[in-house]
């Protein structure tokens, strides 16, 4: 089999047959908008409580903000332009904007842009009505109303025309993430609406959501994706859904919300694991910030419903089912990735970061992944995917995950052998993976944290064959290093001295990039450690 076929192979044979039927259905199904009148609207006899609060990406009646990169929409074509980016594009269609901050200040704005979208996307054509934009934009008109802006009778008209449009356009063939979105859209126009229709689209938004949860949330609390971005979007998809039991209640679903309420409570301690003491998500699999609301914005939105979940602090936090593992000392956090890639049927927003880690000091980020600027097919979002962007192990210059096309997977690495040893004077995490057995003598990379006192050593091994590997440790950009020889120096954070390190081979500092945002992307350092004979150690002290 060829490496091209191969790659194929393990891309496509962990597919499950909904997927695969999904595809062959989107291939050949061509049903017809239905641009019937909507039904009536069902009465609200609860309070809609304000959601998570996002920054305004309007900036002026036409004008927008997204991913770092201004745009206009002056005419129909815009809202397709074909040399936008797709993802830029599809912000356009969200809506977001509608339950920004202080959207009061824009209602002009926001009723001019909803009127011309209904106008310049008629259904069924363009990136509007594509499943995913379509239910974002969906929840976001409705949550504008259910927070006392007044719909025309021509926008709900066009609401129900994009729920019945969704409910033939479900994306089996994506699942995770899409999904989930597409049945809480169908729970919201369901909620919105009063008639038959609308309670078939909340019984069948409720079916799929209820398997989805269980399928999609983990026993830790972690989202399937292993991403902390996509965990706050689903958690807020979450917390969006218990506001709306709130805001009609005496809807059949009272089991769907008790089940919404265990799932928050769990995803806020998660989210609180996986967070770094800047109170900001970490960065494993794709991740970046401005996407999904704060932790602390989710925080106080799940405030505002009646949940809460503590999180006591430890010394030791393992999330086993997602498998990361968060460490604290005095002055440290360290949070380390000793999980799978993701589900092995979606894998498409996973890094090839097995075994790396993020590091702070003093409550400021020292040791980084590279976090995500870009999605697409170019070269950049490949190489942001790559092991070489991660504080992880690199050998024979390969991923440890075969990351490729924007959002694919071929071969992949697997966890193996995790050993967790806590004693009085600190705590010992080890473990290994498979990503390089496919190299000539099966070589498999292992990795051992061991914090104790204000000490961390990171030490990593490579048995099987004799191939070149660097373990890579990325530094966040308001870091700088000194190197006082080849083998140790300092760490300076925010202009002042934070840690020493110390080498067990010569290391260099070599120029790398760290990628807060989509669309920035920041000069930094990375400290470089070839293994030799198989080995490498990097103490750090502060």
């Amino acid at each position: 089999m060829t490496g091209t076929a191969l790659r194929y192979f393990e891309t496509i044979r962990h597919l499950q047959p909904e997927q695969v039927l999904g595809r062959a259905w989107n291939k050949i199904a061509r049903p017809r908008p239905d641009a019937r009148p909507a039904p009536g609207l069902r009465t609200q006899n609860g309070l809609w409580m304000t959601p998570a609060v996002r920054a305004a990406t309007m900036t002026g009646p036409d004008s927008f903000r997204f991913l770092g990169q201004d745009g206009t929409v002056r005419c129909r074509e815009d809202w397709n332009r074909p040399d936008a980016e797709k993802l830029w594009l599809y912000n356009l269609h969200y809506f977001d904007d509608l339950n920004a901050s202080e959207p009061e200040t824009r209602t002009g704005w926001h009723e001019g842009l909803v009127a011309r979208w209904i106008a310049e996307n008629p259904p069924g054509t363009g990136n509007g009505w594509e499943p995913y934009p379509l239910s974002l934009r969906l929840v976001n008109w409705i949550k504008w109303a259910l927070g006392g802006v007044g719909l025309e009778d021509g926008w709900k008209d066009n609401l129900a025309v994009q729920a019945r449009w969704l409910e033939r356009h479900l994306e089996w063939h994506i699942l995770g993430n899409h999904l989930f979105a597409n049945a809480k859209a169908l729970i919201f126009a369901g909620h919105f609406f009063g008639s038959e229709e609308a309670d078939r689209w909340l019984a069948r938004g409720a079916a799929i959501l209820s398997s989805e949860l269980h399928e999609q949330t983990l026993a830790d609390g972690g989202h399937f994706e292993l991403s902390p971005m996509y965990h706050s979007i689903i958690l807020e998809d979450v917390l969006d859904l218990i506001n709306l039991a709130h805001a009609y209640p005496g809807i059949p679903g009272a089991r769907l919300e008790a089940l919404l309420r265990d799932k928050a409570e769990a995803m806020l301690g998660w989210l609180d694991t996986m967070r770094h003491p800047d109170r900001q998500i970490s960065f494993f699999n794709d991740a970046a910030f401005g996407i999904a609301a704060e932790p602390d914005q989710l925080g106080a939105y799940a405030e505002r419903l009646g949940i809460l979940a503590p999180c006591p602090p430890a010394r030791l936090r393992l999330l086993e089912q997602s498998g990361y593992v968060r460490l604290e000392a005095p002055d440290c956090v360290a949070l380390l990735d000793v999980a799978r890639i993701g589900p092995d049927y979606l894998p498409g927003h996973a890094h090839a970061d097995s075994l790396s880690f993020e590091l702070s000091l003093f409550g400021q980020r020292v040791i980084v992944n590279g976090g995500t600027s870009a999605y697409g097919l170019g070269e950049e979002r490949t190489r942001q995917r790559s092991t070489a962007a991660h504080s992880t192990v690199e050998i024979a210059g390969e991923n440890s995950s075969d990351v490729w096309a924007g959002f694919r997977v071929g071969r992949r690495a697997y966890p193996q052998d995790l050993e967790i040893t806590q004693g009085e004077d600190g705590t010992d995490v080890s473990c290994a993976h498979s990503g390089y057995r496919h190299l000539p003598g099966k070589p498999v990379h292992r990795r051992t944290w061991s914090l104790h006192g204000r000490k961390l050593t990171i030490n990593d091994t490579v048995h099987g064959g004799e191939h070149p590997a660097v373990a890579r440790f990325h530094l966040a950009p308001d870091s700088g290093v000194v190197s006082t020889s080849e083998q140790e120096g300092r760490i300076y954070v925010a202009g002042r001295a934070c840690a020493s390190w110390r080498t067990s081979n010569p290391a260099r500092v070599a120029p790398s990039t760290w990628h807060p945002e989509f669309g920035k992307s920041v000069p930094s350092l990375s400290l470089e450690l070839p293994l030799i004979d198989g080995a490498a150690t990097l103490e750090l002290s502060w």
